[in-house]
Parts: structure tokens; C-alpha cells; sequence
């Protein structure tokens, strides 16, 4: 009887023993199969693959120790320089105070000039030549008495303003280094397309040596369009951040190359700036590099572009002063006294339909038109005034002043 009761408590000890076993055998070997919470997922690509793919994009070398920013600012980053510049003004007396009648009162003890005023400007600009040619803005420089290059590694040159366009807003800068000095990589503007890199390098604010980074937003944006009336240019739009003192600075693509020269910011936009296209900016350096300015030729119109739609809302208006062929074109809505255009005989109120044959859709056609002719060439216009068709032959002129 006890030899029974032995034997049965040795059988169901061994069922205990025999359950303990199996479920620690189960519980180990789901977590050898289950993945650990702090461990991500295995992934099917190999190291190899990996590193092949990161090497397909600049933005995934962005993510190694060294990023495509850092080679491209590094290749540029020295022939990049700070421009102050310093102009004197003298104001005169408010014209109240030199009456003779307020100086039989108070006798000539006023003084006929209020004290000089030192107004201080900052921007930036890059060497495009290693004898001392530095690229950058015209509102930079222009009317500066004083015009000092500081370079970054902080040595600084008297500079002389060897030639300013205020038409494109270039200038050429000329300094006389020591030795030769870093010259910045120029790329073409034509080969950029949007979407690409765009990095801005500059002195924003006075922080010197600031780099920001964004992409190609758009291409040929106006003068026109971004509310820059008095200018003849072709924008590349970024949205890399571009500051007060970024001017004159160069835009680079991923390779470090000048695709553009930052110029404009407009106050009322975020993140959005605009550059000169590097092709033009050559071209206008060359000319200021010979002859110190630029000859651009002019009709003598201001104008907007016409469309159906716009003529249709102007002749349903019971105020508006005239009626407007309902057309697409360029319509003039003022000629400039003694301009050629004036002495052709334009009216307010014409629509500009055709240059030399060429058919003129849109004011920045026109002007780029007008823009790329000779100085003293005869232009064939042709114009809509109410019904009917008018020919114009105008003869271009020298634009003196860009308002």
C-alpha cells in the first residue's frame, strides 16, 4: 500500500516536471523568433546595397559625415566676400528757414546746411577673377564714397566700382590683392531646372559666412511679376533663405558652382528669394569689365499684358475712359515724353500686337524683344488703336534713366 503511494506521487511529480520543462521550452523559443521591441525590423537590403543606394542622390550624402552642402560651400566658401560701403549726405536747410522775411526775425545765425550723415550698406559678392574682379549687385554699390571688400579670411581691400548696370542690378567691383586670389566656379543658369539644389551663401543681417539651402522653385520669373518695374531680367526663384545683406552673394548648385547672384527679397513673402540667372550676369560683367555700363535700347511705353478677358472687364465698366479692343497683347498705358515711341506717334490706349513680325502676346516678350535689338534699329510696330490696324516704325534709343 505505501510502495503504491510512493509510486503515484513520483508519476505525478513527473507530470510537473514535465509541464515546466515544455513551457519554458516554448516561451525561449518564441523569443528567439519574435523581433525585440528596441531593435528595429530586419531589413532585406545588405550593407552593400545601402551604400549604393546612398550614393545616388546628394540628399542621401547629405546624411553621411560630409554632406554635398559642405563640399559645395568648401569649393566656393573663400571667394565669397563681405562688401560695406559708407556714402556722405548733406541735407539742406528746410527752404522755410531762408526766407528773408524768417531772417529779419531771427538774423542769419542758422546754419544754411544741416551736418553731414555717414549712411553705412552691407552686402556681399564673390571674385570671379583672380587679379581682384568682384561680381555683385548695383544697389550694393551704387553712389558709395567708400567701398571696403573684406575677404573671409578677414583680410580687407579698398575697392573701386569699375562699372554699375541698374537696369540688371550688376556691378563690377575691382580691388588690388597681394596675391592672387580664390576665384569662384561659374555654372550655367540655362542648365538649371526646377527642383535641382539651390544653396545661398552670403552675409545676411552682418552674420558673415551664412549658408542656407533649398531648391530651384521656378524659373524666368519677371521683373514685372516679382514688383520690380524698372528692371529687364529673368529671375530664378528659391525657396533658400535670402535676407538683407544677402545681395550680391552667389546661389549655388550641389556641385558649388554660381548658378545665380542673390538680389531680391520681397517683404511681404516667406521663403521666398530671387537670383539673377549666371549666363546674364556673365554677359553684363564682360561689357562692364570693357566699357564701365551697359546700353540697353528703349521705345518709351508703359505697358501691361492684355488678354480678352481683362478688355472685356474695362469696356463693361461705365467709368472707364476707353474702350479696348478685346484682343490679346501689349497695351499701352502711357508713352514717356519724347521717347521714340512718342515720336512715332503711339497713343495711350494702343495695343502692341506685333514687333517685325514677331507676334506680342505678353509685356516681358515685348521687352526682352526691344531688349535684345541694336541701338538705332528700326522696329516695325504693329498696333490695334479701336478698329483699327496701325504701323509704327520706331527707332530705339539709349535708355538714360530705368524709372
Amino acid at each position: 500500500m505505501r510502495f503504491s503511494q510512493v509510486r503515484s506521487s513520483l508519476i505525478l511529480l513527473s507530470s510537473y516536471l514535465l509541464t515546466i520543462i515544455v513551457t519554458v521550452a516554448l516561451t525561449v523559443s518564441t523569443w528567439q523568433v519574435l523581433p525585440s521591441q528596441a531593435e528595429p525590423a530586419p531589413y532585406a537590403q545588405t550593407a552593400t546595397d545601402t551604400s549604393e543606394v546612398a550614393q545616388q542622390s546628394p540628399a542621401n550624402a547629405a546624411i553621411g559625415s560630409t554632406s554635398f552642402v559642405t563640399a559645395a560651400v568648401n569649393r566656393v566658401g573663400t571667394a565669397v566676400v563681405r562688401i560695406d560701403t559708407e556714402r556722405t549726405i548733406t541735407r539742406r536747410m528746410d527752404p522755410f528757414m531762408e526766407d528773408p522775411f524768417f531772417r529779419r526775425f531771427f538774423g542769419d545765425s542758422f546754419p544754411q546746411q544741416l551736418p553731414s550723415e555717414q549712411l553705412r550698406g552691407l552686402g556681399s559678392g564673390f571674385i570671379i577673377d583672380k587679379a581682384g574682379l568682384v561680381l555683385t549687385n548695383a544697389h550694393v554699390v551704387d553712389k558709395a564714397d567708400k567701398v571696403t571688400v573684406r575677404l573671409k579670411d578677414g583680410r580687407t581691400y579698398e575697392g573701386k566700382v569699375q562699372g554699375i548696370d541698374e537696369v540688371t542690378d550688376l556691378a563690377v567691383v575691382k580691388i588690388n590683392p597681394d596675391k592672387d586670389l580664390p576665384v569662384a566656379a561659374l555654372g550655367s543658369s540655362d542648365a538649371v531646372q526646377v527642383g535641382d539644389w539651390a544653396i545661398a551663401v552670403g552675409n545676411p543681417l552682418g552674420f558673415d559666412n551664412t549658408v542656407t539651402l533649398g531648391i530651384v522653385s521656378t524659373l524666368k520669373r519677371s521683373s514685372a511679376q516679382v514688383g520690380i518695374a524698372d528692371k529687364r531680367l529673368d529671375f530664378i526663384q528659391t525657396d533658400a533663405a535670402i535676407n538683407p545683406g544677402n545681395s550680391g552673394g552667389p546661389l549655388l548648385n550641389e556641385r558649388g558652382e554660381v548658378i545665380g547672384i542673390n538680389t531680391a527679397i520681397r517683404p511681404d513673402a516667406m521663403g521666398i528669394g530671387f537670383a539673377i540667372p549666371i549666363d546674364k550676369a556673365k554677359a553684363i560683367a564682360l561689357k562692364l569689365q570693357r566699357d564701365g555700363k551697359v546700353i540697353h535700347p528703349y521705345l518709351g511705353v508703359q505697358m501691361i499684358t492684355l488678354t480678352p478677358e481683362l478688355a472685356k472687364q474695362n469696356n463693361t465698366d461705365p467709368n472707364s475712359p476707353i474702350q479696348i479692343p478685346e484682343i490679346n497683347g501689349v497695351l499701352v498705358m502711357r508713352v514717356v515724353p519724347d521717347s521714340p515711341a512718342a515720336s512715332a506717334g503711339m497713343r495711350r490706349g494702343d495695343v502692341i500686337v506685333q514687333i517685325d513680325q514677331e507676334p506680342v502676346t505678353s509685356a516681358d516678350k515685348l521687352q526682352n524683344l526691344v531688349e535684345n535689338s541694336r541701338l538705332g534699329q528700326l522696329l516695325q510696330v504693329k498696333v490695334q488703336r479701336g478698329n483699327q490696324i496701325q504701323r509704327l516704325s520706331i527707332r530705339t534709343a539709349e535708355l538714360q534713366d530705368p524709372a
